[in-house]
């Protein structure tokens, strides 16, 4: 099968009860980007690329449409399948993953349909039609951030990631330890992600104040250096989240022992094939890691929770969804709900979403 046909569309997402604070940013609407692929045999895939913003990682809206449009002509004619479909996009634009995602996704929805099998078999097959979900609080104060995360443990989800930094330490620790006075005893994972805002000196304040606390730290600080630094000295296990840009640096890391585990998005490391690569090298090194995204609707929501499934369940830490943040769905029956903290595996081909595409309105671009 060939492309023959791309088309790209524009969609806002609102965030529910706004905004969502970040120790970096807070973002009150979202612009995500969906790509439309057509293939030459008639059928159609979806995508999907959302940046939280232009601060939270080396991606933007902006960016994310223009690496599109660079791409957009040269891509017509190209097969399908995955491995070509990256070679080609390589030689036609360096670097911008998150802007390649969207195709990616878009290729693996389209093949799964063609074939009338699941994305998930694509790409392993699945090992569990439900998958673990986590939930993130914003930065907002101790007391609020203990008592959203009481209220998330009793709805289920087996981890709960709490979000610090852009504030002094001191309350940084005090939210963890709130939280972890209604959490304790509940079997309910926990992660500390500082979003790379903290500096050396209070990433190891916060793990050296709280060791009786068995939290994970994400990314706590801004470059690979700086985890270089303060991994010898740090009582906890260290995750990364915003520096794991590709499979080179997850490499970097794993070789060296830098890291206990990844928080990772789909979209930043390229879409699905490169997901798969870094999966198994993360099964090959026991590794445990999240399969999620920094935000979007449907179908970036479906394609996480497809390569999630194929997860070895002990090293699964979880999918994020922007879901519970965001109003409505691409697709009212099939759209992807978090219940009882997990995600229940689409059913049918490809991604299993069907989109309504008069919620997008008339692409801005189309090729081919």
């Amino acid at each position: 099968m060939k492309i023959v046909e791309i088309h790209i569309h524009a969609h806002d997402l609102p965030v529910q009860n706004g905004p969502y604070r970040m120790s970096m940013t807070e973002v009150w609407t979202l612009p995500t980007t969906l790509v439309k692929l057509v293939s030459d045999t008639g059928h159609v895939g979806w995508g999907e690329t959302c940046p939280v913003g232009a601060t939270y990682a080396e991606m933007h809206v902006g960016g994310a449409r223009a690496a599109l449009a660079a791409m957009g002509e040269g891509l017509i004619g190209c097969e399908v399948a995955p491995l070509p479909l990256h070679r080609r996009m390589d030689s036609l634009l360096n670097g911008h993953n998150y802007a390649k995602a969207a195709i990616d996704i878009a290729a693996h929805d389209l093949m799964g349909r063609a074939l009338g099998v699941p994305v998930a078999t694509l790409l392993g097959g699945a090992l569990t039609d439900r998958i673990p979900s986590y939930y993130s609080t914003i930065v907002d104060s101790p007391d609020e951030t203990a008592r959203l995360a009481a209220e998330k443990a009793d709805e289920g989800y087996p981890r709960l990631q709490i979000k610090v930094g852009g504030r002094p330490v001191e309350i940084d620790i005090e939210a963890v330890r709130k939280v972890w006075e209604r959490i304790r005893g509940r079997g309910i994972r926990m992660a500390v992600d500082g979003n790379r805002s903290l500096t050396t000196r209070d990433a190891l304040t916060l793990s050296r104040e709280c060791p009786d606390i068995p939290f994970v730290m994400e990314q706590p600080c801004n470059t690979v250096e700086d985890l270089q630094k303060i991994r010898p000295m740090l009582r906890h296990a260290i995750y990364m989240d915003e520096n794991s840009v590709n499979l080179n640096t997850v490499l970097s890391a794993v070789g060296t022992g830098l890291v206990d585990g990844f928080g990772m998005k789909v979209t930043r490391i390229g879409g699905l094939q490169p997901m798969r690569a870094f999966r198994d090298i993360c099964a090959a090194r026991n590794l445990p890691h999240t399969c999620d995204d920094s935000w979007g609707g449907d179908i970036i929501a479906a394609a996480c929770a497809h390569v999630g499934a194929t997860v070895t369940p002990r090293l699964m830490e979880g999918a994020w969804l922007a879901q519970p943040y965001i109003e409505g769905h691409y697709d009212d029956r099939n759209g992807i709900r978090i219940v009882g903290g997990h995600i229940a595996l689409p059913e049918g081909p490809g991604l299993g979403i069907v989109p309504d595409e008069g919620l997008f309105g008339a692409p801005v671009a189309s090729y081919g």
